[in-house]
């Protein structure tokens, strides 16, 4: 039997808002573990932890998107109490699956969260066949690794071995994705940057505009394609905005409501 898809860091029962953290290729979820003492009890962080990482390094990768994104609604579904405001946190890779989840969510059952922040992001459209040349290119994915700035004290060469057969199995991932048409999502979209990412621009994030019908920001932050994890100071407190936002509007819509 595979291991768990979603790890929850406090019971979402007991948050006003449960956050949903996807973590980029190559990575796991425990990075966002931090999140949850920093955020306090208002808020449920849980992470989506992909095998063949952490907790689950010694189970096969997963073979597509789809099977991704059905694992961890699956999961979701079962776990937050379906009047829990629900926001969904991607960086790169994750901001993809992120996107995936929150359409499936909202598409088949009926529960839009209700932000998702994509961050350091391409729009979809701009995923399909992106992952080719990390698969053939070796030089390719080492340098995207190097992007980390992780030193020998933090990566050893057995590690880094390790997190760059991560990186091609995701990579490999990547590819099963197909881009359904531009729909878009009844969720609020925020698209961050990192004002030094050469990868991921102002103009790319700018495309994600086309993929809500509700509210869209753009926001920069100091810092590069891991802004996320060099500016968490910055970050953490916008997300804390982001749920504080959420619930109020959650309150808004039961009084109109008479609920």
């Amino acid at each position: 039997m595979g291991g768990t898809w979603v790890v929850p860091w406090q019971s979402p029962e007991r948050g006003r808002t449960a956050l949903l953290c996807l973590a980029p290729a190559g990575a796991g979820c425990g990075q966002f573990r931090p999140w949850q003492s920093a955020l306090g009890p208002g808020v449920s962080v849980m992470g989506v932890q992909l095998p063949g990482r952490e907790r689950r390094w010694a189970e096969p990768p997963a073979v597509s998107v789809d099977e991704v994104v059905t694992a961890v609604v699956d999961e979701l579904t079962a776990l937050v109490p379906a009047a829990r405001p629900l926001m969904v946190f991607g960086h790169s890779f994750g901001g993809l699956l992120g996107y995936e989840i929150t359409r499936r969510l909202g598409e088949v059952h009926g529960r839009w969260p209700a932000t998702l922040v994509v961050a350091a992001c391409r729009p979809p459209q701009m995923w399909v066949g992106a992952g080719r040349g990390l698969v053939d290119d070796d030089e390719e994915l080492v340098r995207l690794l190097d992007v980390r700035g992780l030193g020998d004290d933090e990566l050893d060469e057995d590690s880094r071995e390790l997190m760059l057969e991560v990186l091609r199995e995701d990579a490999r991932l990547s590819m099963t994705y197909t881009d359904a048409g531009a729909p878009r999502v009844h969720a609020s979209v925020e698209a961050w940057g990192g004002e030094g990412d050469g990868t991921v621009t102002a103009d790319h994030l700018a495309g994600w505009r086309h993929r809500t019908a509700a509210d869209f920001r753009r926001r920069q932050f100091p810092g590069g394609h891991y802004f996320t994890a060099e500016r968490a100071g910055l970050v953490v407190p916008a997300l804390r905005e982001l749920a504080a936002h959420g619930v109020a509007g959650v309150r808004r819509l039961r009084r109109t409501s008479g609920g």
